[in-house]
């Protein structure tokens, strides 16, 4: 049974796992609500922010932490009857008791987002423009400027959006962090602001198409959309914008960015959260590793476009740029179409109406690869001591649950949540998971460990393959996904078992929908 330590003061609390020598140490903890564990290295505190002043732990005060939880902090909380489960809570509430032998998952409620039915409309998000080169300015979003000693972080989108992909997150995650969230080069709106050639192409009906000129300008001439290019994009912006290591999330394309700036430029990565990132980005060789291949083939990217391509784009763009094809692409990697993605839609559509967005995304077609692959990125983060987690959407058509598993079995320490139903985007679909995800990840880290990985109810279960269901309100209606984290021992062969079954489950549920 573990001792109830009285403490007078606010309803509000945080709750978080810390370490017993903290504790041992810090004589006015005593007079906190300590639940112990005699026979674990760790417990958990229920710490009062009156009582922060006197803790020594006035550093985490400041931090506004929402916890990783334990069980045991829960069970406590309801049979005590001082009544601390009342009032205004940072942190979440676990709706029942663990089991040993596992008969029932408690259910974890996450903060929702920041909608303004509580009067909080989230922090502010301000755009604005990075000029990196001549002609080539960065659109860039940035939101918690006023939390100056917190930790920053940094947004890489996928393919064929941009920042905008990432206003869930600006908003929530504003208010506890420095937040950024760029467009790549060649996308979003960091697509040129000039033309890449001298002549003007004149497209289908009055639209004007920039860069299928027969010469390009001067500070087009070496211009290629390509993977590297936009590492060193990355790279050059945290160093003239940020300009201090940052936390880096990619999704899809971004995730591959972000591995490969963090192998190249440790230094300026604090860690890196991959969502749902893409393994691989064109299989064309790259110039620097294989330098005779790439010469034997006629156009790599560059301006201006080939009379042959220029003549394929305007066939091809009429399909990729129909509103109609772009609505079936996001149908395919939302896994719940009822998740409204109209403001989402309308920024793709905007785009494709750019002059230069047809000739951008001939480069991106034709660009080399990487110098790095995504297996050698990998590589490169361990030797750097890169610290990665792993935040995937099971239900994704495209980046599968298989590519996630190998991520874990070349890095079986790295922090891995699979949620579903979550396709491709889990930061658009489940924001209120992620951003809960994100938060407990960052703060693990800056705690050095004395905040425990999130749904994780010790530093020991980290070991283990562990599934909680999460709730969040939406709307005014409760919605839940079930988050299934990975462990660093559990078999590949276990977790391939437990893959198949879940999708004979879910292909079971399918056939009998039908019938």
């Amino acid at each position: 049974m573990m001792e109830m330590v009285s403490c007078y003061s606010g309803a509000c609390c945080y709750v978080v796992n810390v370490r017993r020598e903290l504790i041992d140490r810090t004589p006015s903890l005593t007079q906190l609500r300590i639940p112990t564990r005699p026979d674990r290295s760790w417990c958990c505190a229920v710490i009062r922010p009156s009582c922060l002043r006197h803790s020594g732990l006035d550093n985490l005060r400041s931090k506004k932490l929402r916890s990783s939880r334990g069980y045991q902090i829960a069970s406590a909380l309801k049979e005590s009857s001082s009544g601390l489960l009342s009032g205004d809570y940072d942190s979440y509430v676990v709706d029942g008791t663990a089991s040993d032998a596992g008969e029932s998952v408690p259910k974890v409620f996450v903060p929702s987002l920041p909608d303004g039915s509580n009067g909080d409309y989230g922090a502010p998000v301000d755009g604005s423009f990075w000029e990196w080169k001549p002609e080539l300015n960065v659109h860039y979003e940035k939101s918690g400027s006023g939390n100056v000693n917190s930790p920053p972080v940094l947004f890489l989108p996928g393919f064929g959006v941009g920042s905008f992909h990432y206003k869930k997150q600006l908003k929530d995650l504003g208010s506890d962090f420095r937040v950024w969230a760029l467009d790549f080069l060649g996308q979003g709106r960091s697509l040129p602001s000039k033309d890449l050639t001298t002549l003007q192409f004149n497209g289908v009906g009055e639209d004007l198409i920039w860069g299928f000129g027969d010469e390009a300008q001067p500070w087009a001439k070496e211009l290629v959309f390509s993977m590297d290019l936009w590492r060193d994009q990355v790279r050059y912006f945290i160093e003239e914008v940020i300009k201090e290591p940052v936390y880096i999330v990619g999704n899809s394309l971004g995730g591959f960015v972000a591995l490969s700036l963090a192998a190249r430029h440790p230094e300026l990565v604090k860690g890196v959260t991959l969502l749902n990132a893409t393994p691989f980005w064109t299989f064309l060789p790259n110039p620097i590793k294989s330098p005779r291949l790439s010469r034997m083939l006629p156009w790599a990217g560059t301006f201006p476009l080939p009379t042959t391509v220029r003549n394929i784009m305007k066939l091809l763009w009429q399909k990729i740029s129909d509103p109609e094809s772009i609505a079936e692409v996001l149908k395919q990697v939302y896994a719940d179409h009822s998740i409204n993605v109209d403001e989402v839609f309308s920024h793709i559509i905007e785009t494709t109406k750019h002059p230069a967005a047809a000739a951008s995304l001939a480069s991106i077609m034709f660009a080399p690869g990487s110098q790095l692959s995504f297996k050698e990125a990998l590589s490169g983060c361990q030797e750097n001591d890169v610290p990665i987690c792993l935040v995937y959407g099971k239900e994704d058509p495209w980046v599968t649950p298989y590519w996630g598993f190998r991520v874990k079995r070349r890095m079986p320490e790295a922090p891995y949540y699979e949620i579903s139903p979550a396709g491709h985007c889990p930061h658009d679909e489940v924001p209120e998971v992620v951003n809960f995800l994100l938060r407990g990840w960052i703060r693990s880290l800056e705690s050095s460990g004395l905040v425990t990985l999130p749904l994780l109810d010790s530093p020991e279960c980290a070991a283990f393959d562990i599934s909680r269901e999460v709730e969040f309100i939406r709307g005014g209606l409760k919605k839940s996904v079930n988050v299934q984290f990975y462990g660093s021992t559990t078999s590949q062969w276990e977790r391939f078992g437990f893959y198949v079954k879940s999708l004979l489950k879910t292909e079971g549920l399918k056939l009998l929908g039908r019938t």
